[in-house]
């Protein structure tokens, strides 16, 4: 690494730990030449994930696009920004374990609308209801009934009772 201080590629690592989810490396450097100290991430750098819409056109993944969709959902309601930031690192891990270069925007809107379930039910039929385009009152009225009728199973949660 090139010291941001003298410019000089001689540096030592003081001390390296890992992010609590894993996936970064912080290290934290001094230059040899300066003493200057200074920190710096590591990733694993992945392939990019291009989006296939329903057109047929393809472009890269959006985190902010995705990002502001789920807090578009999710606004005025009891959902953190932290929450919502780990529902999209949730979604982008999924997405890349599940396919190799290009997933279907169907694909994407199924993660999202299963993370929303999770989250918040009132964030989810938003979601589901311009997701899928409700046309009228009655599609709003079927999604909620649906929606009653399966329960919202969070995998941080313990099951209480044995069915």
């Amino acid at each position: 690494m090139r010291c941001v201080q003298c410019a000089s590629f001689k540096d030592k690592v003081l001390d390296s730990r890992m992010s609590k989810d894993g996936t970064t490396i912080r290290r934290r450097r001094e230059c040899v030449a300066c003493g200057y100290r200074y920190t710096t991430y590591e990733q694993i750098e992945r392939t990019e994930l291009r989006v296939v819409k329903r057109d047929g056109t393809r472009e890269a993944i959006n985190r902010e696009k995705l990002r502001n969709g789920l807090i578009k959902a999710c606004e005025k309601r009891p959902v953190s920004m932290d929450r919502i930031d780990r529902a999209v690192d949730e979604i982008l891990t999924e997405l890349h374990r599940d396919h190799l270069s290009e997933v279907p925007s169907s694909g994407i809107g199924a993660k999202v609308m299963d993370k929303l379930h999770q989250i918040d039910p009132v964030a989810y039929v938003r979601y589901v209801s311009v997701y899928r385009q409700f046309e009228d009152v009655g599609e709003f009225i079927r999604e909620i009934q649906a929606l009653e009728t399966r329960a919202a199973r969070d995998p941080m949660q313990r099951r209480l009772f044995k069915e």
